[in-house]
């Protein structure tokens, strides 16, 4: 016997699988679905990890930028000093962003300080990275007689490249999550270990704020402008540049666990408190760059190799 559909329950099951079909289309990304993870290249005998990779990557990387800088009229340094700031601003990268991580983010590492050398186990601090390769910078410029702000200068053109490389390993990882995304977000995601939330991909937002923008502006500053004759004005404005990028950012980025409590009570992140003073500082020097008067040829003559 022949049955008829109604109109009504054809509509319904329209309905329902419309529904559906809009569900499925705004179900968020899962992180473990993109295919990625912190290992970037397996051997079995041996594990190279994205977090190592971009630390080798931004350092190298910058070393061959700042020989290529340092070859330009007007440096205030020769390549041997660019080889001494290699060595020593590596060392303080690594040092001073472990030691920040512990001081401002995990002090219970120096409970045993044992663990402060496990770098495998992650950690790591930008703003203790950075005092660490300031005090490199200085002990560099002392040693060989060097202008400090220039030294800074030039250092602060290639750290960019590190940023961008560090947080896209980041993002690779599954880590450093951010905050809880709304409806109106397509691009959030789901990552391991934050729970079944849709959660914004701050990573790449650091990535591009504080690493390929501020990468751009500042090249463009150096081979595009005379911005080399002005002591201070590239690093005042990568200081400025990476405070403003890093305060912005942390209001979609979730602050550590340990510090959670911390945010809610302060009505900032540690990350946002951190980068308050660098805003000074690099407003600072950019204004005193814009003040003064630029440094003739003659006064900025490259250091003899």
């Amino acid at each position: 016997m022949l049955s008829l559909v109604s109109p009504a329950t054809v509509l319904a099951v329209t309905s329902a699988a419309a529904t559906a079909v809009q569900g499925a289309a705004a179900a968020p990304i899962r992180w473990e679905n993109l295919g990625i993870g912190p290992i970037a290249l397996d051997l079995g005998f041996f594990a190279l990890k994205w977090y190592s990779l971009a630390y080798l990557g931004g350092i190298i990387l910058g070393y061959w930028h700042l020989s290529k800088m340092v070859r330009q009229p007007g440096s205030p340094m020769a390549q041997r000093h660019a080889d001494d700031l290699f060595f020593y601003a590596t060392l303080g990268i690594i040092l001073g962003g472990r030691l920040g991580y512990a001081i401002f983010y995990a002090p219970e590492l120096f409970a045993n300080p044992l663990n402060l050398l496990k770098l495998w186990e992650g950690g790591m601090s930008f703003h203790g990275g950075l005092m660490g390769t300031v005090m490199a910078i200085a002990w560099v410029s002392w040693r060989a007689k060097l202008n400090f702000v220039r030294v800074c200068d030039y250092i602060s053109v290639c750290v960019p490249f590190g940023l961008l490389f560090g947080r896209l390993a980041n993002f690779m990882n599954g880590e450093l999550w951010g905050r809880e995304a709304g409806p109106g977000v397509p691009w959030a995601m789901v990552f391991p270990g934050g729970g079944p939330i849709a959660r914004h991909p701050s990573q790449l937002y650091e990535a591009l704020l504080e690493g390929l923008i501020l990468m751009i502006v500042l090249l463009v500053l150096f081979w595009q402008t005379k911005a080399r004759w002005r002591p201070g004005l590239l690093v005042g404005t990568f200081t400025l540049g990476y405070a403003l990028a890093r305060f912005t950012v942390e209001f979609y980025r979730e602050p550590d666990a340990q510090l959670m409590d911390f945010a809610m009570r302060t009505g900032f992140s540690m990350g946002q408190w951190l980068t308050i003073p660098m805003m000074a500082v690099g407003l600072f020097f950019l204004l005193r760059a814009l003040i003064r008067k630029p440094l003739g040829a003659a006064a900025a003559g490259a250091v003899p190799a």
